[in-house]
């Protein structure tokens, strides 16, 4: 098997998330970058990596990088996968891609004119049951499908004390909630039911206008209260409702917040089709439930000896030993590198491209405009 050296850029709470995965994936980390010299040392000494790298300059100039993984925040990405990519190095960048759909869309020209791999981390589509119920709606177990629902609901930013650079338009864009998690629902959803959305109609809400930011950072997801504060005004959603029309015809809708107490990280959709149902949800990530009107229903419990062929390569342990968050990224990292290392093009990559991740932005722009116009709007 062919060896490739990563190096990941970012030292946040995503970032060591990647290097587990590559190193599970059978990926050398060469080395990490964080915004000063001083984050990359500290970075590469707690997780075991060679080198902390100065800056990107210093990272794009060592030839035994093969790829490199971006997770940084969003404003940075169309900068840093440019510099990646006119250095010759194959990228796969967190999303969203770009922080505007015009940039994305010069990045999937870019990638498209290129021949390094370019990948975007939606790394839900990885769950082994998200695969499973994909390939039962292909085959028509669900017959024709009716209409989809669902949500992606957090509570980290429930008091108007938490803060994180997301939170911020010029950091993370004018979308937040419906873009950081709502989009892998969506990109989810789509990739299930093998079919685009081609319209939304959409309701978004600020719950706090304004909130406290720290004097200095907090880390995400860490819960620590910081101690001095100043009030900052804050534009982006914390709440979102959306309606969805797919290409063929099917309907849908979805919610998305990170105020919910109680829930940590809960994506959850249910598809309802001709002949029967199924749901899921990442909390219970194990389980998959489908619906019956003239028999039992069912709950079928990941284990790849039940599951589809297709499907069976990726989850790698027996039934009741479970699989979650972090084996997505794994299984994704291993088909971005296996496509690298097939050296075929003309196939059809099995992981998100820049495409989806364009497509994404394009999705997320419609659905800011329906919201301030109160309208339906057409991607």
């Amino acid at each position: 098997m062919t060896t490739f050296n990563a190096a990941v850029v970012g030292t946040g709470f995503i970032g060591p998330v990647h290097v587990e995965g590559l190193r599970r994936a059978g990926v050398h980390v060469a080395g990490i970058l964080g915004s000063s010299l001083e984050k990359s040392q500290a970075a590469a000494e707690r997780l075991g990596i060679p080198r902390g790298y100065r800056d990107l300059t210093e990272l794009l100039g060592d030839d035994t990088v093969d790829a490199v993984h971006l997770t940084t925040p969003n404003r940075h990405h169309f900068a840093e996968v440019q510099a990646v990519l006119a250095a010759g190095k194959h990228v796969l960048c967190e999303k969203p891609l770009a922080m505007t759909s015009a940039e994305s869309a010069r990045l999937a020209e870019l990638a498209a004119a290129s021949d390094r791999v370019c990948g975007v981390n939606y790394n839900i589509r990885f769950y082994p049951l998200c695969m499973e119920a994909r390939e039962r709606i292909r085959r028509g177990d669900l017959g024709e499908v009716f209409h989809v629902s669902g949500a992606y609901v957090q509570d980290w930013l429930l008091y108007p004390t938490d803060f994180n650079w997301r939170v911020l338009a010029d950091d993370g864009g004018e979308l937040r909630a419906v873009a950081d998690i709502g989009t892998h629902w969506l990109d989810l959803i789509q990739y299930m039911v093998d079919q685009p959305i081609i319209a939304v109609c959409a309701d978004l809400r600020t719950v706090y206008p304004t909130r406290q930011r720290p004097v200095g950072s907090v880390q995400t997801f860490t819960g620590e209260a910081p101690v001095d504060t100043y009030p900052v005004e804050i534009t982006t959603d914390d709440y979102g409702a959306i309606l969805l029309e797919f290409a063929s015809g099917t309907r849908g809708v979805m919610h998305v917040s990170q105020v919910t107490a109680g829930r940590k990280n809960c994506l959850r959709w249910e598809i309802a089709g001709a002949k029967s149902a199924m749901a899921w949800e990442s909390e219970r990530p194990n389980d998959l439930w489908i619906g019956h009107r003239s028999s039992a229903n069912e709950v079928l419990i990941r284990d790849p000896s039940l599951m589809s062929p297709a499907v069976r390569p990726y989850s790698d342990y027996p039934g009741g030993h479970n699989e979650g968050f972090p084996d997505t990224f794994k299984q994704l990292f291993r088909a971005f590198y296996g496509y690298i290392a097939a050296g075929d093009r003309t196939t059809p990559p099995s992981f998100p491209t820049f495409a989806d991740g364009h497509r994404e932005l394009l999705l997320c722009e419609a659905v800011l405009r329906s919201h301030r116009e109160r309208r339906w709007v057409t991607i």
